[in-house]
């Protein structure tokens, strides 16, 4: 028993939660990315702190908030280096891709993904007047990789600007390594993409798969980026919305901090600078207690698949705290692959009362899987398996 109890339940009905409010009332909520625990006790406490102070005013950035980004970072990490100087703060990471997209293409160009990916990605490339350009992911023998021979020809386009890379992969729960981060850096930089490094699942990692921060690659790749980091996932705090964009090219910083200007998301939340400093400077052993209880649930979900449903595929987790389900066997005879993610979706929804993410929502190329979020107490996650299996049983 360690220090923090994940198991405890929160009642989260009734709170205008995304999560629990959004459907029926009977259906167990296991879809969205945000976890059931409450946040670190030292984010409560500075929370409280600033709640009793009763005034909620415009908010500065104190140089404490970016002393604290730099010193875990580096500690954490070995991103060393990261100063005000190289910082931008945002309300969220989607908000501030969205503002490197803006900064870094034209309407028309390309923005390559790797799909599947996370669904916001979509809106944000064409909500710039950009397409998206799909570099679907290998899914061989249960895992996925990166097919880079792929890569250099979309790269190669000339409407190709940009590369929005997800670092730990969501949802396919990779880690990418730094060799596979150096590969993809070498085809950006020698054909003139500019990669966005999506980083919000970086402290979400498990045994024998460390993060890389794409900042901490060889120099003329970092020039060639910007990465968007947060503490909002890691320490369930998502509702709070701060965010920051790294960029060691002072130019490409000011293009940026233009187009989160010209975008209206320049300020922060009056608790964000709160959240962050104690999330980052004060609840590093709770966030090693969550690692640790997150794996403890991802092994209860594969246990149970080996003995209850064994032909359900659960892809390795290397990071995040979402499972990705090939699902595919549960298809009929005769059953056209094409559709069935949201079909099955929705009879688990409405037969099993369990809700998951429709694995299509990430791409085309998701078609028969669908995505499960494991961070909640452990008695939910069996619950949650319990109805997996009726599920299945009655398709």
């Amino acid at each position: 028993m360690g220090k923090y109890n994940f198991d405890e339940p929160v009642g989260r009905r009734g709170t205008a939660s995304v999560k629990w409010d959004e459907f029926e009332s009977d259906a167990l909520p296991m879809w969205v990315a945000d976890m059931d625990f409450k946040a670190a006790p030292a984010i409560l406490d500075a929370l409280r702190k600033r709640l009793d102070h009763g005034v909620f005013g415009y908010e500065l950035v104190p140089q404490s908030y970016y002393d604290a980004v730099s010193s875990w970072f580096s500690r954490r990490h070995g991103w060393k280096g990261i100063t005000r100087e190289h910082l931008i703060y945002t309300t969220g990471v989607i908000a501030a891709y969205s503002a490197c997209i803006k900064a870094m293409s034209r309407p028309g160009d390309n923005v390559i993904v790797q799909t599947p990916c996370y669904n916001a990605f979509f809106p944000a490339i064409r909500n710039n007047g950009c397409r998206d350009l799909h570099n679907p992911l290998v899914y061989k023998e249960g895992r996925y990789s990166i097919d880079f021979e792929d890569l250099e020809r979309k790269a190669a386009d000339p409407k190709t600007t940009v590369l929005l890379l997800c670092n730990p992969h969501n949802p396919a729960g990779r880690v990418w390594t730094r060799e596979e981060l150096v590969r993809i850096g070498e085809i950006c930089v020698r054909n003139g993409v500019f990669v966005i490094a999506d980083e919000i699942h970086c402290e979400l990692t498990y045994p024998g798969h460390d993060y890389t921060p794409f900042a901490t690659l060889p120099e003329e790749i970092v020039r060639h980026s910007a990465s968007c980091i947060s503490p909002t996932k890691a320490f369930n705090i998502a509702g709070i919305q701060i965010a920051n964009i790294f960029a060691a090219d002072p130019d490409v910083l000011r293009r940026i901090d233009r187009a989160i200007n010209d975008n209206e998301c320049c300020d922060v939340n009056v608790f964000g600078c709160t959240a962050l400093e104690a999330a980052y400077d004060q609840s590093e052993d709770w966030l090693d207690e969550l690692r640790a209880y997150l794996y403890e649930n991802y092994l209860t979900v594969k246990r149970f698949l080996s003995k209850q449903l064994p032909w359900v595929t659960a892809l390795p987790l290397e990071g995040t705290y979402l499972m990705w389900l090939d699902c595919r066997a549960a298809l009929h005879e005769g059953e056209a692959l094409e559709g069935f993610s949201a079909r099955f979706a929705d009879h688990l929804r409405y037969n099993a009362k369990l809700v998951l993410s429709t694995g299509t929502i990430y791409g085309p190329e998701a078609e028969g899987f669908e995505r499960l979020n494991i961070a909640c107490p452990r008695a939910m996650i069996l619950e949650g398996m319990k109805r997996l299996k009726q599920g299945f049983e009655t398709y």
